[in-house]
């Protein structure tokens, strides 16, 4: 089965030849997020304090700096994004402890072809001999997943590990013992539910229980299954519209205290050097936590 496979200034008000200059709202300025890599050194200190240190000086209100700084990053990168002006991002780069500020990139979601790659046969050889994954937590970064999909059956599965700590975030139903857990993301806040498929898909590709009958009009018929059907599934709703890094990144991280053993992102780009990637720094952050 295929995995189919981011001032204007002036009101001036003049009284006793005194100019008194007004700042213009957020809105009025062009912003745009940047992905901030900082310090490692001095980010083991306090990240709070160093990260709100790195903001602009204009946000001097708590609720001000909430709304621009979107993702405080602490796991899998150690940095935060922010939504800035680009004269906001050239002052940042020269205060201490920042390492560089790069705008994000919107990610488009992929496509590849795994078990016949693999050689997997159902009931016999490795794939058999690996209990189809059992017992292990899928961490599934894509467009969300319709629950109700035969594919995440609960039925046979044991309870989730004690060492599970992630969320259900559905609004219509809960998680099962085959999907544990379901987070969102995106800008526009919503429920994990899979409003493309493509989460779906990549959902049921890396761990759908086995389904007889399967058939497109009643051509194909036969047996869909994912690559570990007896694993868990943690899903991250980071795509809506778009794909966008920051929101990655801030699934990512999450994923790692809550517990995932593999992460699978069926998500890419134009490449850049890994140095600058900030998703591939994540996925090397998570590998050093074993996952």
């Amino acid at each position: 089965m295929g995995c189919k496979p981011l001032i204007t200034l002036m009101l001036c008000m003049l009284n006793f030849h005194m100019i008194i200059p007004t700042f213009a709202e957020d809105d009025e300025i062009s912003l745009d997020t940047y992905i901030i890599r900082v310090d490692h050194e001095v980010a083991s200190k306090d990240l709070d304090t160093l990260y709100k240190s790195l903001m602009p000086t204009i946000t001097t209100t708590a609720d001000d700096q909430r709304r621009r700084l979107t993702y405080s990053y602490r796991n899998v990168f150690r940095g935060f994004a922010a939504r800035l002006s680009p004269e906001e991002v050239k002052a940042m780069e020269t205060k201490p402890g920042s390492v560089s500020a790069r705008l994000e990139r919107k990610i488009s979601l992929h496509t590849t072809h795994s078990p016949n790659f693999l050689g997997l046969n159902q009931n016999t050889g490795f794939w058999q001999s690996s209990g189809y994954g059992r017992g292990v937590i899928i961490g599934v970064l894509d467009t969300g997943i319709l629950p109700e999909h035969p594919s995440f059956s609960d039925e046979g599965i044991p309870p989730p590990p004690a060492k599970w700590k992630g969320k259900c975030e559905f609004n219509h139903t809960s998680c099962n013992n085959k999907i544990i857990g379901a987070r969102t993301f995106t800008t526009s806040g919503d429920n994990p539910l899979d409003n493309d498929g493509h989460g779906t898909h990549t959902a049921s590709t890396a761990a759908g229980r086995f389904v007889g009958g399967a058939n497109i009009f009643g051509n194909a018929n036969g047996t869909v299954v994912g690559i570990a059907p007896m694993a868990y599934l943690a899903i991250y709703k980071v795509c809506g519209t778009f794909c966008l890094e920051s929101d990655i990144l801030a699934a990512m991280d999450v994923a790692v205290d809550d517990g995932v053993d593999i992460l699978s992102l069926s998500l890419g780009a134009l490449s850049l050097n890994l140095h600058d990637d900030p998703i591939a720094l994540g996925a090397y952050s998570a590998t050093e936590k074993g996952i």
